[in-house]
């Protein structure tokens, strides 16, 4: 992968600095769109990067450019005549138009808005009044839609004359008089279905569509549970608007994944934007939590405060004290990554609660029942106590379960009241854990040692 992007970076530096431009053209038409995009986002001058797109027609330019960021599109599409930005901004998907102009300030958006034909600007701007993260605002409206009373014969030719300007025609949807979705049928069953026969005998018309409102993540798994290619949008009246291409949902999940990470650790995705905005953001979203941990950490000297006779009884119980509590909340951590991960991906909802809180609690009792075993061993080695031994040996036990137990029933909580489980989780869980752990070592030690 390195050395492919290594050798089309240096191919293409070289055609650039000698000016070829006819080996320049027949390179990059044989190169990827998303590859020509990485090497022009590296070339260091401006003069160099117009040269390079200069040399790519239309189409390829407008795949080109949808593989760069909105600001830098823009930067280009500013250098270059409007008849040109025309045909390019004519080659975009009206999806990806609207992607492009959302991210522009009003007056850049009016400006490259004037430069579309009237009609693909009125659809350009429709698809931009969608809520950016719902299944509206990453559908496009460029599908293939045919009539239900028509043969399939009929239908073919419909094709021939709308398929171009569709962005799939893997999956050809059927339509009533009222413009609602009534059924769909593949472009493989079109061809081979008798060409006299009516479009409404022979498609599915058990269609799985989203409504247009739909929240983009619960389309994303929509579309991975059933493998589709392209889903159809409807309003609440059941019309056809639009569809949504596996593309589009590749770009969503990369999206919840990344933003999810951010999240977890306490930032946002909005701190790579302007400093100030990156300074405000941060500590909105850190401040909160961060003062959550203050407390609990408050909380936990508390704890080692009125647990310091037994301390001083048995200096060796503080040893063990790092130990116990890192290990309890690694464990606690693993345990809430797994059930944020199945909740965002639907794996988790409500009949698989208990089962998850079971099944991880089952676990933290099997990881405790090991480490403690060997920890227990090692405290009696070395302190030459087996009363030491099995003090820290059952915390352990009991923290690791206390832990497993916390890390999965705490996310799905925090969801269902609301609360972002991903932003809150963490913090959350090693705080309560180092507490509880604290006060259960402190519990045992004092039973099992006598000390009062």
């Amino acid at each position: 992968m390195k050395e492919r992007k290594n050798y089309l970076l240096t191919v293409i530096k070289e055609l650039l600095a000698v000016k070829d431009e006819k080996h320049l053209k027949q390179f990059l038409k044989d190169t990827h769109p998303a590859d020509i995009a990485e090497v022009l986002s590296q070339i260091e001058t401006k003069a160099d990067q117009q040269f390079l797109l200069a040399q790519l027609d239309s189409q390829l330019a407008a795949l080109v450019l949808n593989e760069l960021d909105a600001e830098l599109v823009a930067e280009f599409l500013q250098e270059i005549s409007e008849d040109r930005v025309s045909e390019i901004l004519d080659e975009m998907s009206f999806d990806d138009a609207a992607d492009f102009l959302g991210e522009l300030s009003e007056n850049e958006k009016e400006k490259f808005l004037e430069l579309f034909e009237d009609q693909d600007a009125e659809d350009v701007q429709e698809l931009m009044e969608y809520e950016e993260d719902t299944a509206g605002g990453i559908m496009t409206t460029e599908y293939v839609a045919i009539p239900d009373n028509i043969t399939a014969s009929k239908a073919i030719e419909v094709l021939r004359e709308t398929a171009p300007d569709a962005e799939t025609v893997y999956y050809v949807y059927v339509i009533n008089m009222k413009n609602q979705l009534v059924g769909v049928i593949s472009l493989r069953e079109l061809i081979i279905a008798n060409p006299n026969a009516l479009i409404s005998d022979i498609m599915r018309k058990k269609v799985i569509s989203v409504n247009v409102n739909e929240d983009q993540e619960d389309v994303a798994r929509l579309v991975s549970k059933y493998d589709f290619l392209a889903v159809p949008v409807v309003d609440d009246s059941q019309h056809l608007i639009g569809i949504i291409t596996v593309d589009d949902i590749i770009d969503v999940i990369h999206e919840e994944a990344t933003e999810d990470l951010y999240r977890l650790a306490g930032t946002y995705a909005a701190e790579e934007d302007e400093t100030l905005a990156r300074f405000t953001t941060a500590l909105k979203s850190r401040l909160p939590w961060l003062l959550v941990t203050l407390l609990g950490g408050l909380m936990s000297g508390q704890v080692l405060k009125n647990f310091s006779d037994q301390l001083n009884a048995v200096v060796a119980l503080a040893f063990f004290i790092p130990l116990l509590i890192g290990m309890g909340g690694n464990v606690g951590t693993q345990s809430s990554t797994v059930t944020i991960r199945g909740i965002a991906t639907g794996q988790i909802n409500t009949s698989t609660v208990v089962k998850t809180i079971l099944r991880e609690s089952m676990v933290g009792i099997s990881l405790g029942t090991v480490m403690g075993s060997l920890v227990a061993l090692t405290a009696f080695i070395w302190q030459g106590s087996m009363k030491i031994g099995l003090v820290v040996g059952l915390t352990m036990l009991a923290n690791m379960f206390t832990a497993a137990t916390m890390g999965s029933a705490v996310p799905i909580i925090l969801k269902r009241i609301g609360v972002d489980p991903a932003t809150a989780s963490a913090p959350f869980i090693t705080t309560t854990i180092d507490i509880v752990g604290l006060i259960i070592y402190a519990t045992l030690a004092t039973i099992l040692l006598g000390i009062f």
